[in-house]
C-alpha cells in the first residue's frame, strides 16, 4: 500500500482523522495537542533537519518513518496523520466565535481559520455542505484546526450574533462574546441571517472596491476589535460579500 502513498488517500476518506500536508501544518497541530499517529517523509533526516531549523522546539526524533508521499508531495517533503478533535458545538469556550455561512471555497475556508486562530478566536463554525475538515481546507489552515474548535454548527443562540454586512449601525465597541457571521463569497450573508443577528457592521472600502476575500474580511473584523479601535472603523456588522 505504501508504495503508491494510498495510506494518505484513506486517511483523507477517513471522517476520524486529518492528514497534515507539510512540516508546518504538523508543526502546529502537535504546538496545540494534536494527537498524530504518522508522520511520514521519503527523507527523514532532511525532515529532522528542516525541523531542527523551523520548528525546534518539536520532538520528532523517531517519529518519522520512511514513506513516500505520492506524486505531489509537500515541498517541505513531510506529511503526518492525526485524529480529529472532537467537537461540541455546545460547549465552546469563552470569547468570540466566527461563523462563515455556507463557504464555498475550501482554500478560504482554511485560510479563515488560520487567521481565526492567530487573532485569538474561541471557534470558527461553518454552515452548509463543504466540511470544515477537508483536506483543501487543511490545506489552507496549516494545521490551525488543532488551535480553537472547528466544527460545522449555527450560530451558539447564548451570544450576541453580530453580522457583517455593507449597511448596518455603526457601534463603538462590540461584546466580547459575540459571534461574528461572514456570508458566503458570492452573495454576502442570507436575509434570515442578517434578520437574526442583534447587530450588523460593515468594512469601510475605498469607493469603486466592492468586496473582500472571505479570509481578509475574517482578518481585518478580528483584527480590528482585538486592538480596540472604535467600531466607527468597522461601520455595520452584518455580512459583505466577500471574493472566492
Amino acid at each position: 500500500m505504501d508504495t503508491e502513498a494510498e495510506y494518505l488517500t484513506a486517511a483523507r476518506a477517513d471522517p476520524a482523522l486529518a492528514v497534515l500536508e507539510g512540516l508546518h501544518a504538523l508543526k502546529h497541530a502537535l504546538r496545540f495537542g494534536a494527537d498524530v499517529l504518522r508522520i511520514a517523509a521519503p527523507d527523514p533526516a532532511a525532515a529532522l533537519a528542516l525541523a531542527a531549523r523551523v520548528a525546534p522546539d518539536l520532538e520528532l526524533a523517531g517519529r518519522i518513518e520512511r514513506a513516500p508521499l505520492g506524486r505531489r508531495p509537500h515541498h517541505t517533503g513531510v506529511a503526518a496523520i492525526a485524529r480529529r478533535p472532537p467537537f461540541d458545538a455546545g460547549a465552546l469556550p469563552a470569547g468570540r466565535v466566527v461563523l462563515l455561512e455556507d463557504p464555498r471555497h475550501l482554500g478560504n475556508l482554511g485560510a479563515a481559520v488560520r487567521v481565526a486562530a492567530a487573532a485569538g478566536a474561541a471557534a470558527l463554525l461553518t454552515t452548509g455542505a463543504a466540511d470544515p475538515w477537508d483536506p483543501a481546507a487543511l490545506r489552507g489552515a496549516a494545521g490551525l484546526h488543532y488551535a480553537l474548535p472547528v466544527g460545522r454548527a449555527g450560530p451558539p443562540g447564548d451570544r450576541p450574533l453580530v453580522a457583517l454586512d455593507p449597511g448596518g449601525e455603526e457601534a463603538e465597541a462590540l461584546p466580547a462574546d459575540a459571534t461574528l457571521a461572514f456570508g458566503t463569497e458570492r452573495d454576502g450573508l442570507s436575509p434570515a441571517l442578517r434578520a437574526r443577528a442583534d447587530l450588523r457592521v460593515r468594512i469601510p472600502m475605498r469607493p469603486g472596491v466592492s468586496s473582500l476575500n472571505l479570509a481578509t474580511a475574517v482578518a481585518v473584523a478580528l483584527y480590528m476589535v482585538r486592538s480596540g479601535f472604535s467600531q466607527r472603523s468597522i461601520v455595520d456588522a452584518g455580512t459583505m460579500p466577500t471574493d472566492s
